[in-house]
């Protein structure tokens, strides 16, 4: 019989505590100690999305954790990834291609059919790794949820994975917080967790000493340490739409203003600006005006482009935008954004809501026709007005086409994408990720008259570094891997 690999899963008391973090930091730490480390998220659920090396959809956090682990961005390192359209509901991606579209309670009578593909990606990371690393989604104690589980402790009692359970304590009511969780779970998941981490504490961690006597006595479960908050950690791309409250502090005076779209999607394309110098990155949020002094105006990615031009009508942003183009700012529209800055936009399908046409800004001579057709690739290219290097990633449905189009912004593999208007004050593209090339994002910052000094890959890598090391000071390691390590024997003592 074939030893299973080493694995260990992430899970934590509550969303945005931290996990994805953690199981980047461990990534980077374990492979700088030589292992073959494979990170994994059986179920996400977030529209800040990557394209992986196989052309297919992964979460973000995913892509992060992969270039932690120093591997090449896979569509099995997320096996199902939940895009929200609406409130209540999705659309549903497995193995990085759309598998459908459904309502919340839809999805949790299906769900568990998913668990095949899910534990095959697994199995497939497994072969090739010294060490998967899991990420669960939310919580383990939404046990209204635990019907068919393959987030959490579903998955990791189908994959046999031990799990450490991490608690933020920079919310407040971290020891009830684990406490709670192992009152409400069952005893062989309670059995399947085999320590606990604080994670994001500030000040003086020995004043935990007594938190952490009592978590153990009420749960049985040891620390296996605690983390003090890492200011670098906050450099790393987010995938959550709570991150964007993370205020970004400068006292530059060229404003890039973003409107928070309800459905706002790849925000993470952002992040480079907001770690500029000379910039001011402002993301507005709903009720709240574009300000009037803004250099740019950014309009975001969209998971749901006709109905996130409502929203943004709804707000007065298209009044503010349209004011702040007379005074002679500029607009970059990036994948959704780019259509909604043309005369129309087309839905024969109901594809993104229900069929129809609806107008646009009417800031592009371009229009868009939606189709069930999904573009997802990697691509590489130029910037036409400076020849700089570009690379990026499309995730988009629908053409867009017009006589803006004459003015394209970039030239992607003998094809041209985008669109400006002639006096190139309003331009458009489908392509995401493109600020994190430092050749183009010094290009067209220059371009509005800002200097950029910036090294953005640099920034990136010298964070997972920082992680890493962080972790080595404040986590048993050894420990880790020991637990890790533990699927070996009790597959051996199951068999």
């Amino acid at each position: 019989m074939t030893t299973p690999t080493p694995a260990l899963m992430i899970q934590a008391t509550g969303s945005n505590a931290g996990k994805s973090t953690l199981v980047a930091g461990l990534a980077r730490a374990l492979v700088r100690r030589g292992l073959t480390v494979a990170p994994f998220k059986p179920q996400n659920m977030s529209n800040n999305a990557a394209v992986a090396i196989d052309g297919g959809e992964i979460g973000r956090a995913q892509a992060v954790q992969a270039r932690a682990a120093r591997m090449a961005p896979s569509v099995h390192m997320n096996p199902v990834l939940l895009k929200p359209e609406t409130d209540t509901g999705a659309q549903i991606i497995v193995q990085g291609q759309r598998w459908g579209t459904l309502r919340a309670k839809n999805y949790l009578e299906k769900k568990a059919a998913l668990l095949p593909a899910v534990l095959e990606s697994f199995a497939h990371l497994a072969r090739a790794a010294d060490i998967v690393l899991v990420e669960g989604a939310g919580s383990p104690a939404e046990i209204n949820l635990r019907a068919g589980d393959i987030a959490n402790m579903g998955f990791a009692a189908a994959a046999n994975v031990p799990v450490v359970l991490a608690g933020d304590i920079d919310r407040g009511g971290v020891i009830a917080s684990l406490a709670g969780t192992h009152l409400v779970l069952e005893p062989d998941e309670r059995a399947r967790i085999h320590g606990f981490i604080i994670n994001k504490f500030r000040g003086d961690p020995s004043l935990f000493d007594q938190g952490l006597t009592a978590i153990t006595r009420l749960t049985g479960w040891p620390s296996l340490g605690v983390v003090p908050w890492l200011p670098q950690a906050a450099w790393l791309p987010a995938e959550d739409a709570v991150d964007l409250d993370r205020t970004h502090a400068s006292s530059a005076t060229r404003i890039i203003a973003v409107p928070i779209l309800a459905r706002i999607a790849n925000f993470d394309d952002l992040d480079p600006l907001g770690m500029e110098p000379g910039v001011r990155l402002v993301f507005v949020k709903p009720g709240e005006p574009i300000p009037g002094n803004a250099d740019v105006v950014i309009l975001p990615g969209s998971k749901s482009t006709i109905g996130d031009l409502a929203y943004l009508r709804a707000q007065g942003w298209d009044i503010d935008i349209k004011a702040h183009v007379r005074r002679g700012g500029h607009v970059l529209g990036l994948c959704g954004g780019y259509q909604m800055l043309g005369q129309t936009i087309a839905d024969p399908d109901g594809v993104d809501g229900s069929p129809g046409t609806v107008d646009g800004l009417g800031l592009l001579d371009i229009a868009t026709v939606m189709s069930s057709d999904k573009s997802t690739m990697l691509i590489s290219g130029t910037h036409c007005a400076t020849g700089a290097a570009v690379e990026g990633y499309e995730i988009h449905l629908g053409r867009s086409e017009g006589a803006d189009c004459i003015r394209p912004l970039l030239m992607i593999d003998g094809r041209l994408d985008g669109a400006a208007s002639p006096d190139g004050r309003v331009q458009g593209t489908y392509v995401h990720g493109l600020f994190t090339g430092d050749a183009f994002r010094k290009a067209w910052l220059a371009y509005l008259g800002i200097a950029s000094t910036l090294a953005y890959e640099s920034r990136i890598e010298s964070a997972l570094d920082a992680l890493a090391d962080h972790f080595e000071k404040n986590l048993d390691i050894e420990q880790i891997l020991k637990i890790a390590r533990s699927r070996q024997s009790t597959s051996a003592s199951a068999a």
